[in-house]
C-alpha cells in the first residue's frame, strides 16, 4: 500500500502532524514537541515531564556586562504559521520575534523554529533560523550554547548507542539521586552506590564520557527493547556547527536524554561562544537535523536498530543539502558551489619531493588567520579529508566569502591559502595543486609524540578500579574513564616525570596530561617535567628551535627553561592560556596551540642537556596541559 499522505490538524493548544507512520504533537504557539506517537506507542517522550520539558530548542545567553554563566532559556514561540501543507509534506513554523521591550528578559534574537514531516518517512526534521538585526536598538550579547533536547520515557529507553564501541544499558535518572548516587569531583560525574539495577553498583555515570568530535557525531540515540523501538538524532552535515571537524560536543546521556548540539564552549571555553556587538547584523540556520524512529519485528534483536540507524545516517548524508526545507535561508544544492584541488606538503628535511597530504583536513571557513577556523563560531564551515594522493573536493558550499584552511596529521601547524574565495551559485572552482610548508628551520634532533592535535598516543593509565565505566574498556576509549588526573600523583608521588630521549617510550613514559599534584586537603602544586637528551656536537653560534604543540590547555601557563631549572626568568612562557577543561571532561584534546621557541646555541651544552617544562598554575586538579607533539630542531643546514 502507498503510504498515507501527511495530515495537519491545528487545535487551540496543539498542532498535530501525522503521516500514518508517525504522529508529532507540538504545543501551540510555543512550538515544543510534546508527543511522538509511533509503532502503537502513544508517546515516546517522557509523559511524566511537563509538556515544556519533552522536546525543545534552548539557548544559554548573557547580556553584555553580566556575570559568567548565562541565562538558560527554553525557546517558546509566540506565533504559529503553516509554511507547506500538501500530501507530500507539511512544514510548520513557530516563531518568536524580539523587540526592545523584551531587553533583559529574552535573548535578543528573532527565532523561527521549523518542523517538517514527509510522506512515508518514519521521522521528522527540525531546523531554526536565528537573527540579530543590524539596528542599534538590538543590544550586545553572547550566546554560550544552543541545541535541541529530547527527554525520552525512562520506562522504555534503557539502551544508549553513541558509537560502535560506546553503547550500553544505561543507569536510570533515579540512580543519580541522593542515596543512590554519590557526586564526585563535579556534578556531572556520579558514583552509583545503590542503583536500581544492582549490577551497576560501583560504576561511574558522567555525560562527558559520551562526547564525540563533530565529524563523528552524525547519529546517536536510544533503544527500547520491549517494545523494540529506536529513537535517533541524525545530523547529516556539520556546516552549521562551530569550531571545525574535531570540535567536541555532547551526544546522549542518562535521562534518557538525546541532544542535537549546535553551539557550545565545551572542550574549548568562551572562545567558542559567539559575542555580538550592539547593532551587529547576524543570521544563521541551525539544521535541519533528523529525528529518526525505527523498529524490528517481534523476535528480532532490538540492538540491530543501531545498524539500521547508521544506514539511515548514510542516506541522510547523501541527501544533503535537503531539497525540501521551504525557508529561503536554507539554500538547495543548485544554489551552492564547489571547490576541489590537491594539497601537497613540502618539508625538505623529511623528503626532497612534495608529499601528498593524505588524510589532511581541508576546509572553507570565514576569512581569518591560519588556524582561525577552530575558534570561529558565528558562521558556516565546510570540511573534507584529502585522499591518499592529497586530492580533495568540498561540495555544497553556501554563497559567501571564505578562506581555504588545512592541517595535516603528521605535520605541525596550520595552512591557509591566501586567495579569498567568493562562492557563487553553481560555481565549481578547481584550485589545482596547493603546497603547505609546515614550520621547519632545521633537521630533527629528536621528537616526542605524533603531530595529530591529540594526546591519545601518550600513556593513558588504567582507571582507578573504584571509578569504572565498563564500556570504556577499549584501549582507544581509555582516556574517557573518570578520575585519570589523580593517577599522575600515584605514579609520581614525590618527583615529576623525567623523559630521556633514546631510552624512554612516549607510549609508556609520557603521561597524557601534565596535571597538578594534590598536596593535602584541597591544595595543589604545579609540576615540572624534564626532557633529557645528549648532543655530541653543538653549534653555539646557531639557533635551535623547540616546537611545542599543545593539544589542550586549561587555565595553564607553560614555562620552558633550558639546563637551569632555578632561573627566575624562563626561556619562554605561554602566559595564562586555555579554558578547554578537557582533563575533567575526558576529551584528550581541546583547542590547538603551537609555540615555536628559539633556543640560543650558547644555552645548549655538548653532552647532557635538560629541558624543563613547568606548568605553574595550581588552583585546582583540572588545570593542566595535554601535549600533542614536541620537536627539537638543530640550526638550519640548507
Amino acid at each position: 500500500m502507498a503510504p498515507l499522505g501527511v495530515r495537519l490538524s491545528v487545535e487551540e493548544s496543539h498542532v498535530v502532524i501525522d503521516n500514518g507512520l508517525l504522529q508529532v504533537t507540538l504545543s501551540n504557539p510555543d512550538g515544543i514537541v510534546t508527543g511522538l506517537r509511533y509503532n502503537n506507542i502513544d508517546n515516546l517522550l517522557e509523559v511524566l515531564n511537563a509538556e515544556s520539558n519533552r522536546g525543545y530548542w534552548d539557548i544559554v545567553w548573557s547580556a553584555e556586562g553580566t556575570a559568567r554563566g548565562g541565562v538558560f532559556e527554553v525557546i517558546k514561540a509566540t506565533t504559529f504559521k503553516v509554511i507547506v501543507e500538501t500530501d507530500e509534506q507539511v512544514e510548520v513554523s513557530f516563531s518568536r520575534p524580539w523587540d526592545p521591550s523584551l531587553q533583559g528578559k529574552l535573548a535578543p534574537l528573532n527565532i523561527d523554529k521549523r518542523f517538517i514531516l514527509l510522506r512515508g518517512c518514519p521521522g521528522f526534521y527540525s531546523y531554526a533560523i536565528y537573527e540579530h538585526l543590524g539596528s542599534m536598538d538590538w543590544p550586545a550579547f553572547s550566546l554560550s550554547e544552543t541545541r535541541i533536547a529530547f527527554k525520552l520515557r525512562k520506562d522504555l529507553f534503557h539502551y544508549m548507542a553513541v558509537t560502535d564501541n560506546r553503547q550500553r544499558y544505561m543507569p536510570l535518572p533515579d540512580d543519580r539521586a541522593p542515596g543512590r548516587g554519590q557526586p564526585l569531583a563535579y556534578p556531572e560525574a556520579v558514583l552509583l552506590v545503590n542503583p536500581v539495577e544492582p549490577e551497576l553498583k560501583g560504576q561511574v555515570d558522567d555525560k562527558y564520557q559520551y562526547s564525540c568530535e563533530n565529524k563523528d557525531l552524525k547519529v546517536h540515540g536510544w533503544i527500547s527493547t520491549n517494545p523494540a523501538v529506536g529513537f535517533w538524532q541524525i545530523t547529516a552535515s556539520d556546516e552549521f556547527r562551530s569550531g571545525g571537524p574535531v570540535k567536541q560536543n555532547l551526544s546522549s546521556h542518562v535521562g534518557p536524554t538525546c541532544l542535537a548540539m549546535f553551539l557550545s564552549g565545551h572542550y574549548a571555553g568562551e572562545e567558542l561562544c559567539p559575542k555580538f556587538e550592539q547593532g551587529e547584523a547576524w543570521k544563521k540556520v541551525f539544521g535541519p537535523v533528523f529525528i529518526y524512529l525505527n523498529s524490528v519485528m517481534d523476535g528480532n534483536d532490538p540492538l540491530t536498530l543501531w545498524d539500521d540507524a547508521k544506514n539511515q545516517m548514510s542516506v541522510e548524508v547523501e541527501r544533503w543539502p535537503y531539497s525540501f526545507p521551504a525557508s529561503e535561508d536554507f539554500p538547495s544544492s543548485d544554489q551552492r558551489g564547489n571547490v576541489s584541488g590537491r594539497l601537497l606538503v613540502k618539508d625538505s628535511y623529511i623528503d626532497k619531493d612534495l608529499l601528498p597530504a593524505k588524510g589532511g583536513y581541508v576546509g572553507l571557513a570565514p576569512p581569518g588567520d591560519a588556524g582561525s577556523w577552530q575558534r570561529e563560531c558565528k558562521d558556516y564551515q565546510f570540511w573534507t579529508n584529502a585522499d591518499e594522493s592529497g586530492y580533495f573536493s568540498i561540495k555544497n558550499i553556501r554563497v559567501g566569502n571564505y578562506n581555504l584552511y588545512a592541517w595535516v596529521p603528521g605535520f605541525v601547524g596550520d595552512y591557509k591559502y591566501d586567495v579569498l574565495f567568493t562562492i557563487t551559485e553553481g560555481c565549481d572552482i578547481d584550485v589545482k595543486d596547493l603546497v603547505y610548508e609546515p614550520p621547519r628551520d632545521g633537521p630533527t634532533l629528536w621528537e616526542i609524540g605524533i603531530p595529530d592535535r591529540s594526546a591519545a598516543e601518550f600513556y593513558v593509565p588504567d582507571p582507578n578500579p573504584n571509578y569504572i565505566n565498563p564500556i570504556l574498556g577499549n584501549p582507544a576509549d581509555r582516556f574517557r574513564q573518570y578520575g585519570l588526573w589523580e593517577r599522575y600523583a600515584e605514579l609520581y608521588p614525590d618527583s615529576d616525570l623525567v623523559y630521556t630521549i633514546g631510552e624512554s617510550d612516549y607510549k609508556k613514559d609520557w603521561f597524557f596530561a601534565q596535571v597538578t599534584r594534590k598536596k593535602d586537603g584541597k591544595t595543589y602544586q604545579g609540576t615540572t617535567w624534564q626532557i633529557k637528551f645528549k648532543l655530541d656536537n653543538v653549534d653555539q653560534t646557531g639557533t635551535y628551535k623547540l616546537r611545542v604543540a599543545i593539544a589542550e590547555a586549561t587555565l595553564s601557563e607553560l614555562q620552558i627553561r633550558m639546563n637551569d631549572q632555578t632561573t627566575s626568568r624562563p626561556l619562554f612562557t605561554t602566559g595564562l592560556i586555555g579554558r578547554a577543561n578537557s582533563i575533567a571532561r575526558h576529551g584528550i584534546h581541546g583547542l590547538y596551540w603551537l609555540y615555536n621557541v628559539d633556543v640560543p646555541g650558547k644555552q645548549v651544552i655538548q653532552g647532557d642537556n635538560t629541558i624543563y617544562l613547568t606548568q605553574s598554575r595550581s588552583a585546582s586538579p583540572f588545570q593542566g596541559i595535554m601535549y600533542d607533539y614536541i620537536r627539537l630542531e638543530g640550526p638550519a643546514t640548507h
